[in-house]
């Protein structure tokens, strides 16, 4: 802190001098109050109230008002007000409810002057008019405002703000007889103290407590106002309704304000719990402070600036048992280390980059945009002229926009909508949603869908006309693999010959029929030798028939200078139909006398269709199964789940999780699942899908997520005899005070479980409503309404 620099401010012929200095004080202070001529500075706290001299380099303890043997409540202060028309005045606020004013000219060592004993409760703030020296407003912790003439003994009027507590109360500057108080429901109430029977004016400020406020000291109708919403609030009142000029939103909840003198735009906060800085705003400029002073350790819990003409010099206590003076010049500024460089999609595919100002002017070529899009292709920020932030960082924008209809989304909102998440069998959901990806064009995800059903479904599920696809088109059921056949021990003439004459390039085969559940199997003694008299090779073809046929390749008849034979892409031409042949030792006796057959070749004659009840084949032993379980594919459906996420497509992820359940996942962690489920539900929101997204957050996997809908509800409740709405005071009707949890059935109070109908909005105790619509379906009330119940 001695490096601090030093600042010298003259103000009507007095020079305020210090540097930025602190001093450690004997308790944790609640508030500080500074003196009219800015030499001195009051502490006040629960056990410290003291009054400090403040001097070029150093705080210097004057005069300790906490004095007797015995220690009093009174002098346990909630908040302290030094008069700034009379040096010689202060006033406290205790917390038993006491106000207790203080005469430092009594030549006595007890200060004390008078006490006000009218509140009930703890006194939160007390505040002298700016004008008038006798005259003292006190907010209490009971919902009252009291207003004393110091030259009685008894307060002159009563405010009721009709609320259950009164945070702050300030004198208007520029106003004589307005004061402004707020309340713990977020309410700002403006009184003159002429009329103490009403209010000049309420308005709701904030979502929660208003802790602070603060008249602006130049313009006269402006009101900064601060809460628990972690928002600060710049209000114009000179209008016929409160209207909010500025807001600043800060990160925690705001415990004090104040407007910076000399400075229309700067206020400083500091915070109630969590953050232990003081911020200086720019309410122009509401999401980077113009400074910030970090010398506090623990919660800082008073400001005030030391001369109300003089910007440079700021006061704060703290917990921390800390007094300081902080120096604006030697306060950190946020601002510049800040990025001023960002990057972001829109919802439509437009891209937005905000660089450097100086970066974007040195582009040559760039043009101003003035086409009617939805945004400018170069957006520059227009500083205020009056008091533009020079030397701070500034960016411009600039946006790239995509081609018109180019990033259109309505795929996305068509497959929200028509997409089958529950409520059928898992094939008809992966058949439903396949064919709406279809029809909107994304083949890729229709096909995934197929596979899924495919990978997922029992064979019996699967209709026999899907059978008859290849397996690029998503076959599911198919013939075993098989290894060979042996056929030395089969009858002679059980069919015709069936060879592939691929010299000449056309396929003669009369194909065999095998049940699609028959096991095919394989002769461990049959290896292939040379100079053995079984065809050696056998061709296993997929066709669009009935069913998967065996081609026998007859070896005289291969080409060796030939390639190895491939099929055709576009398949096998369909067989010619099958022409019943003689079967007995005579044929097979004529194809054994042929030139073209030799040796044992004859015995193995092409295969044809047999009765079921024969049996052509015997059988050893199966590969495997017919079908893979599906735990084979799941590291296989996990990997596709994230590819589709990190293409964007995060609709496919989360869809695909839901329809599959507990099927997938087990194998993919918490975490990434509540990111898709998250982003999907966002992107639902953005596009006022609401019914699509409170169904997905319904049909969750995700426990995190499944809530997201039964928290922040609110339910409006109308009165069962008026019809009117319920106020939140409790069950009693403001308009007809009548109990409205009456039961239909028993006429008595429902003070558990309520249930009502909705049509009529009678209803009962749970139980009774039960019981009676189990025998008639017509309100218990006698409205002639059909409830239900289920």
């Amino acid at each position: 802190m001695e490096k601090m620099s030093r600042v010298t401010t003259a103000l009507s012929g007095n020079a305020l001098t210090g540097r930025t200095m602190h001093c450690h004080l004997d308790a944790p202070a609640n508030a500080i109050s500074v003196c009219r001529d800015a030499a001195q500075v009051v502490v006040a706290g629960r056990s410290i109230f003291k009054i400090f001299a403040i001097e070029e380099e150093q705080f210097v303890e004057k005069l300790n008002l906490r004095v007797g043997r015995k220690p009093s409540l009174n002098l346990s202060c909630a908040d302290v007000v030094w008069h700034q028309m009379d040096e010689n005045l202060l006033a406290t606020a205790a917390t038993n409810g006491v106000v207790v004013t203080w005469n430092l000219g009594r030549p006595s060592r007890n200060k004390q002057d008078q006490l006000f004993t009218e509140h009930k409760r703890t006194v939160n703030k007390v505040c002298f008019h700016p004008t008038e020296a006798h005259v003292l407003l006190s907010g209490s912790q009971d919902g009252f405002m009291k207003c004393f003439d110091l030259r009685r003994k008894d307060s002159v009027s009563t405010f009721s703000g009709q609320s259950e507590s009164v945070r702050d109360v300030q004198f208007s500057i520029r106003d004589y007889f307005t004061f402004a108080s707020t309340f713990e429901n977020g309410n700002v109430q403006l009184w003159d103290i002429r009329r103490p029977d009403r209010c000049e004016r309420m308005f709701t400020a904030h979502n929660g407590p208003v802790f602070c406020c603060d008249w602006h000291p130049e313009d006269r109708g402006w009101l900064a106002t601060g809460g628990r919403d972690k928002m600060v609030k710049v209000w114009d009142m000179t209008t016929h309704r409160a209207k909010e000029m500025h807001c600043v939103q800060t990160i925690a909840s705001v415990a004090r304000v104040k407007w910076r003198p000399e400075c229309r735009h700067h206020l400083a906060t500091c915070s109630m719990m969590v953050d232990h800085n003081i911020y200086v705003w720019d309410v122009r400029r509401p999401f980077v402070p113009a400074a910030m002073f970090e010398e506090h350790r623990d919660v800082t819990t008073g400001i005030a600036w030391r001369h109300p003409h003089d910007p440079s010099f700021l006061l704060s206590g703290s917990k921390d048992s800390t007094l300081c003076q902080h120096l604006f010049r030697d306060a950190s500024q946020p601002v510049e280390r800040a990025n001023p460089e960002g990057l972001c999609y829109g919802l439509f595919g437009d891209l937005a980059f905000a660089a450097k100002e100086s970066l974007v002017a040195a582009e040559s070529g760039r043009k101003p945009y003035t086409g009617d899009r939805r945004h400018p292709i170069f957006f520059k920020r227009k500083l205020d002229p009056a008091e533009p932030f020079s030397g701070l960082a500034s960016s411009a924008l600039n946006v790239f926009e995509i081609e018109p209809g180019g990033g259109s989304m309505s795929w996305f909102v068509d497959t929200a909508e028509r997409y089958a998440l529950a409520g059928r069998p898992l094939a008809e959901l992966c058949d439903h949603n396949a064919k709406v990806a279809r029809e909107l064009g994304r083949n890729q995800v229709a096909q995934t869908w197929t596979m899924l059903r495919i990978i997922y479904c029992s064979p019996g599920l699967v209709p026999s006309a899907n059978l008859n696809h290849s397996v690029g088109k998503g076959s599911s059921c198919g013939l075993p693999l098989m290894n060979s056949f042996n056929l030395k021990d089969m009858a002679p003439g059980l069919g015709s010959e069936t060879r592939l004459d691929r010299s000449k390039g056309d396929t003669r085969s009369d194909t065999v029929l095998l049940d699609s559940s028959a096991t095919l199997i394989t002769n461990e003694d049959n290896e292939e030798t040379e100079g053995s008299d079984v065809p050696t090779d056998y061709l296993l073809g997929d066709v669009e028939g009935e069913e998967d046929e065996l081609y026998p390749l007859d070896p005289e008849h291969v080409n060796p200078e030939e390639p190895e034979y491939v099929l055709p892409q576009e398949a096998f031409p369909l067989r010619h139909e099958i022409v019943d042949t003689p079967s007995g030792p005579e044929h097979l006796q004529d194809k054994a006398d042929s030139p073209h057959v030799s040796g044992n070749e004859a015995d193995a004659a092409s295969l044809a269709p047999v009765d079921s009840s024969f049996s052509l084949l015997s059988i050893s032993h199966a590969l495997y199964d017919s079908r893979l379980p599906p735990d084979f594919f799941s590291v296989l459906v996990c990997d596709m789940l994230r590819f589709y996420a990190e293409q964007g497509d995060v609709q496919m992820a989360v869809s695909v999780l839901i329809v599959l359940g507990e099927r997938v996942r087990k194998d993919i962690d918490e975490q990434t699942q509540e990111h898709w489920y998250t982003s999907y539900i966002d992107l639902l929101q953005r596009f006022r899908l609401w019914n699509v997204s409170n169904e997905v957050v319904k049909l969750s996997t995700s426990q995190a997520v499944s809530c997201l809908n039964q928290a922040s509800t609110t339910l409006h409740v109308n009165c069962s005899h008026c019809k009117r709405p319920m106020s939140s005071r409790g069950w009693v009707c403001d308009r007809c005070h009548r109990c409205a949890s009456m039961c239909a059935v028993c006429h008595h109070v429902v003070k558990g479980l309520f249930v009502w109908c909705q049509g009529c909005s009678h209803g009962g105790h749970l139980q009774h409503i039960m019981k009676w619509l189990e025998g008639s379906s017509h309100c218990p009330a006698g409205c002639g309404h059909l409830c239900e119940y289920s």
